[in-house]
């Protein structure tokens, strides 16, 4: 696990690491609060040892701008001080940190808060994976989908970054699931959850929206170069074949492509793909489509 200590006394950060060196863990660095928060960003640590008293920028508001960000408030944060201040712990623990440690370091006190910190985190990890996956295709479920569109828009309007978004809907799925039972429907998906998964990039992020829909959140990508990996992905699921009985089982899906670019929201996003899907479905199902023109402004009586 990954460990965060931001100090701006070289021999402050020296001692701490020096006391955390038997553990089992990465060091990071930082020494001072801008620097901090962007580490912060990059690495995603376990835990930030976080030393109150700094120039610039304090503890207290590096903290209160961590616990603001979406993918970053659940890190733990132990504050580092010099002060006994009643009032500074209060104040510290009402920002959200879970632990103080005080200047000395007594280096089997520090040990023990921090493997105490880190126990807790491995706890709440397991626990936000077990509530945001789903359990039949072992994809990210709705929540979880969700929960990152909100960091990556965030991250993409923070950057300036592209971030395209690819709403999947298996063409005529319930006829299959009429027709052969919901063993094979529940084979199909599982299939192509596992195609979806080996097409994407590792800083893709895929998961069951819901029945037999499927989101691909593409970092980065606009909708031009995600259109590339939603025809990869359309053209694996079509050759899929299973078997029921005699009869040999095949399924395809419609794609619809949206990016951020010129959204003023991610609902704008989230409404574009799902138009430019019911424009996929309502042009005969099993293509890639990347907007919505005014004219096919209607998507009822589209049988999915």
């Amino acid at each position: 696990m990954k460990v965060l200590i931001v100090d701006d006394s070289p021999d402050a950060l020296a001692i701490a690491k020096a006391r955390l060196v038997k553990e089992d863990i990465e060091i990071v660095c930082a020494e001072n609060g801008p620097v901090a928060i962007e580490l912060t960003r990059r690495e995603k640590p376990d835990l930030i040892l976080l030393d109150i008293d700094m120039p610039d920028m304090s503890g207290f508001d590096v903290c209160r701008i961590l616990k603001e960000e979406p993918d970053l408030k659940m890190i733990p944060i132990i504050f580092l001080t010099g002060s006994d201040d009643t009032q500074d712990r209060v104040k510290g623990l009402d920002f959200g940190a879970v632990d103080y440690v005080t200047k000395p370091f007594d280096a089997f006190e520090l040990r023990a808060r921090v493997r105490a910190a880190l126990r807790t985190k491995r706890l709440q990890d397991m626990l936000v994976q077990c509530a945001s996956i789903d359990p039949l295709t072992e994809l990210h479920n709705r929540r979880a989908l969700e929960d990152r569109l909100d960091q990556e828009w965030a991250r993409s309007r923070r950057y300036d970054k592209s971030l395209s978004v690819v709403m999947i809907d298996l063409d005529n799925f319930k006829n299959v699931n009429d027709t052969y039972g919901h063993q094979m429907g529940d084979r199909l998906l599982r299939t192509v959850a596992e195609i979806l998964q080996k097409q994407c990039r590792t800083s893709d992020f895929v998961g069951r929206y819901g029945g037999e829909e499927f989101i691909i959140i593409a970092p980065e990508n606009d909708a031009q170069e995600t259109v590339t990996l939603a025809e990869r992905c359309r053209h694996e699921i079509q050759e899929i074949e299973l078997l029921a009985d005699e009869d040999k089982v095949h399924i395809t899906a419609s794609f619809g492509v949206a990016d951020s670019n010129d959204a003023s929201d991610l609902e704008a996003v989230i409404r574009s793909a799902d138009q430019a899907l019911y424009r996929a479905k309502s042009l005969g199902r099993n293509r890639v489509e990347t907007s919505m023109p005014a004219e096919v402004a209607s998507t009822a009586d589209i049988d999915t």
